[in-house]
């Protein structure tokens, strides 16, 4: 081949190539400080089949099996949670908005399902149960001092049933959350529930004025690098593994008492601020809940 042919042969594939093959573009989401999303992945990182999300809007908004399932097409879902298809992970992004009702605090934050689309069937620590996922920090504000905020990244939320509801007076069915994982300034910190009076009595022990928060640190920093985490629940004990390496056990007369409670898990990105321009992004590779 003629060395002109060969080039004119080159030229004329770069110029198909080029006019043909479309970079993925930035999806414009139309919200102030958060970066544009990029388009959806084809398949799903995260089989969101047992999960409801709640926003940081409306009173507050949430979304459950199946439109959660179309998320990645979701005009109202999309500002807060969207696919990072480069690194396969899912995104929830929140920023100061509205809150439930027994919080002063937004999130974009998934609640277990054991039946799609309901609240009521629920697990208790006899039925045991395992929550697993990698994520990692994406990004997150400072407050005006210069300290990072604080995003609760896991949880375990008690429940009460109608008929404990009822017994105590109470007019919805939330207990506290026994397990409360955080990203603190590049590390990890758990909150579990311990009884105030180990000897109080039944019903009085279902009130949420009964317990209060035990903080622990795990030692090693994450950072905003990827890690994984573990929680690991049986009837007799409450387990948090950070990376495979390194645990926490509990299994005491707090977590003997706390089986009169139903639970179910919690994961995304809950915000611990209510500073007008904070904001976090949240980011989970893998995320899988068993029983």
């Amino acid at each position: 081949m003629r060395a002109f042919d060969f080039c004119w042969l080159w030229i004329s594939v770069v110029w198909f190539t080029s006019c043909t093959t479309e970079p993925a573009r930035p999806i414009d989401n139309g919200t102030v400080g958060q970066e544009p999303m990029v388009e959806p992945a084809r398949e799903a990182v995260i089989d969101l089949s047992n999960w409801k999300v709640t926003l940081p809007i409306g009173n507050p908004t949430e979304v459950e099996p199946p439109q959660i399932l179309d998320y990645q097409t979701s005009d109202l879902l999309r500002p807060y949670m969207y696919d990072d298809v480069e690194e396969m992970a899912l995104v929830f992004y929140t920023t100061p908005g509205t809150s439930t009702q027994n919080s002063s605090y937004s999130r974009t934050e998934l609640r277990e399902q054991m039946v799609p689309g309901s609240n009521t069937t629920n697990w208790t620590f006899a039925q045991g149960g395992r929550m697993k996922g990698t994520l990692a920090l994406d990004e997150i504000s400072k407050d005006g001092a210069g300290d990072f905020h604080r995003t609760i990244i896991m949880q375990i939320h008690g429940r009460l049933t109608n008929a404990q509801r009822d017994e105590i007076g109470e007019d919805d069915n939330n207990a506290p959350p026994i397990l409360k994982i955080y990203w603190n300034d590049g590390r990890v910190r758990v909150l579990r529930k311990v009884l105030k009076d180990i000897n109080i009595t039944y019903p009085e022990i279902l009130r949420k004025e009964a317990w209060t928060d035990e903080g622990f640190w795990f030692d090693q920093r994450v950072d905003n690098e990827k890690f994984t985490l573990e929680v690991l629940v049986t009837e007799q004990s409450m387990k948090i593994i950070l990376n495979n390496d390194e645990e926490m056990l509990f299994d005491d007369i707090h977590i003997e008492k706390w089986s009169i409670f139903e639970n179910y898990f919690k994961a995304g990105n809950y915000l611990i601020t209510t500073d007008a321009a904070a904001f976090a992004r949240v980011k989970y590779y893998s995320l899988t809940a068993t029983h």
